[in-house]
């Protein structure tokens, strides 16, 4: 049988394209490659499999926007160190209050910060997996903005993407516009303002894009929302690719369903992504999970983390997921491996087992 040292090292012959170019005029523009299985550089050719992390909050839970001010160096340090460990793909996720003013004005000062951050990325040389629409901490989403009924909220969405889209559109360093994190089509009917799912550690990571299915199937409801909010990005950006970001329980199946089907969503998107964390012994449906997603678009794990299984079981479903996803993107919370190797605490040691795992792939891969 192969080991997990030979199944890394295979990995990271495959995960071409770690070391991105360090200047901002050297990164060339992502594409999505002819045969609609993965992403290429333009011009240059070379296939692009994304690597990297979510940034999506630091070791004390403060999401970007609570520090991208204040503690700018810290944002410098911790986008260099995710290059240093072999990330060519940064997600960073933007929270909806942080950068609308009211239903028809953009937070300037917002916008500004991300013009910032996208310079960034381009010294640095990793992309940027944009991510929008957040309400993660709850005191963050105004009022006004969950008053609004279903119309006006996506129209307000849509002003949001608009104003991103204008922000970045004259950047290679852009690799995706992800619409939302984990949206849902709900069935049946919510009461008013009931738009974000539990929370989990702190954090409403899922929404929901209504509140009455109406007459509607739940698939109509989601292409519609992507179909508004793609028109919004394209009427100032021809030229980024489009996402959104799936729950692994998307897929038209008996029980649980996000109602953000692959089949009936993939023609207005330029890929698919999906969030799946393997579990131990489930290998097999994880896998078939993945699948699911393979519908003719090119299919990114935007996020995953050992936190269900053992490093080698990871390793296991990285080596065979290779086949079904072009690319995968786990988690950075600002802390090097060094400074996690100091902590007895259970959650540090698995993000240590897995910065390890992705440093060895990265190094492999150079």
């Amino acid at each position: 049988m192969m080991t997990l040292l030979k199944r890394l090292s295979l990995i990271a012959m495959l995960l071409t394209c770690f070391s991105s170019p360090s200047i901002a005029v050297d990164l060339p523009w992502i594409t999505v490659t002819t045969d609609q299985t993965g992403f290429s550089l333009e011009k240059q050719g070379n296939r692009f499999s994304p690597w990297g992390f979510n940034y999506d909050h630091d070791q004390k839970g403060r999401l970007i926007e609570d520090y991208w001010e204040t503690e700018w160096e810290k944002v410098e340090r911790d986008f260099r160190s995710m290059k240093q460990l072999g990330a060519n793909v940064v997600r960073i996720h933007l929270q909806f209050g942080k950068f609308m003013e009211s239903a028809t004005e953009p937070n300037q000062k917002g916008l500004e910060q991300l013009g910032k951050l996208i310079t960034l990325a381009e010294e640095v040389g990793v992309y940027l997996d944009l991510t929008g629409l957040g309400c993660y901490h709850k005191a963050d989403v105004p009022d006004w903005y969950d008053k609004l009924d279903e119309r006006g909220r996506w129209e307000v969405q849509a002003r949001f993407w608009e104003s991103v889209a204008a922000t970045c559109n004259e950047s290679p360093a852009i690799f995706c516009y992800d619409l939302m994190n984990e949206p849902v089509v709900p069935g049946g009917k919510r009461k008013d303002g009931d738009w974000l799912g539990p929370a989990f550690g702190g954090k409403h990571f899922v929404q929901v894009i209504c509140l009455d299915q109406k007459d509607r199937s739940r698939a109509e409801i989601a292409q519609q929302w992507i179909q508004r909010l793609v028109k919004a990005i394209r009427s100032k950006d021809k030229r980024h690719l489009i996402t959104v970001g799936l729950v692994d329980w998307s897929l038209d199946r008996p029980g649980l369903t996000s109602g953000f089907i692959p089949e009936a969503i993939a023609a207005d998107l330029d890929f698919l992504c999906v969030h799946l964390y393997p579990e131990t012994g489930k290998l097999d449906d994880n896998l078939k999970t993945l699948k699911g997603f393979s519908v003719g678009k090119p299919v990114v794990i935007e996020e995953t983390f050992p936190l269900k299984c053992s490093t080698s079981e990871f390793g296991q479903f990285i080596d065979q997921s290779r086949k079904l996803s072009a690319g995968c993107i786990g988690f950075y919370w600002g802390q090097m491996p060094d400074e996690l190797r100091k902590s007895t605490a259970i959650g540090d040691l698995m993000t240590l087992g897995w910065l390890e795992f992705f440093e060895q792939i990265s190094k492999a891969g150079r």
